[in-house]
């Protein structure tokens, strides 16, 4: 990880026009999906659930960052989720490829995510700040069935060269 967490640091990520992260990440040789209700044990399932799939898949070296960007997507998934009126699953999907590992996160609502300016030493609002500091990128889109998908890409094998 480069970088410190800060009030002062800048990011974003904007929509994408296509229906996915874009192109040069794949293909991908592994997949894993997991669809969880927006309860608050969501997070800790989903963490647990991507340690295991990345000790199988030999990403150790990137196990660390990727399991706690699994947790940030998660649980701003999970709070945008609850107050929702209809009760559907957040999804996470994991890829890997020679290159890349890609971290998915679909929930239901279309509002692109919003980083939010926080106090240094405030508890909340700091997600998306770290998702933009262990990725390598990031970003969202919004799917042709509604909701949108947060996606962070971090690189594994021949692209850190």
């Amino acid at each position: 990880m480069s970088g410190s967490i800060g009030a002062a640091s800048s990011y974003q990520a904007g929509p994408s026009n296509s229906p996915g992260p874009g192109p040069g990440f794949g293909p991908w040789r592994r997949t894993s999906k997991l669809e969880l209700g927006p309860l608050p044990s969501a997070v800790t399932c989903t963490r647990l659930h991507a340690k295991h799939i990345f000790r199988e898949w030999d990403l150790a070296h990137v196990a660390d960052d990727a399991e706690l960007i699994v947790s940030e997507l998660m649980t701003n998934a999970l709070t945008v989720a609850s107050p929702l009126p209809d009760i559907q699953p957040i999804t996470l999907s994991l890829q890997a490829g020679h290159e890349y590992l890609m971290i998915q996160v679909w929930d239901a609502l279309a509002a692109a995510p919003a980083p939010r300016r926080h106090a240094i030493d405030s508890e909340t609002g700091r997600g998306l700040e770290i998702v933009s500091l262990l990725s390598d990128r990031w970003g969202f889109y919004r799917p042709v069935g509604g909701g949108k998908v947060v996606w962070a890409a971090l690189v594994t094998g021949a692209a850190r060269h």
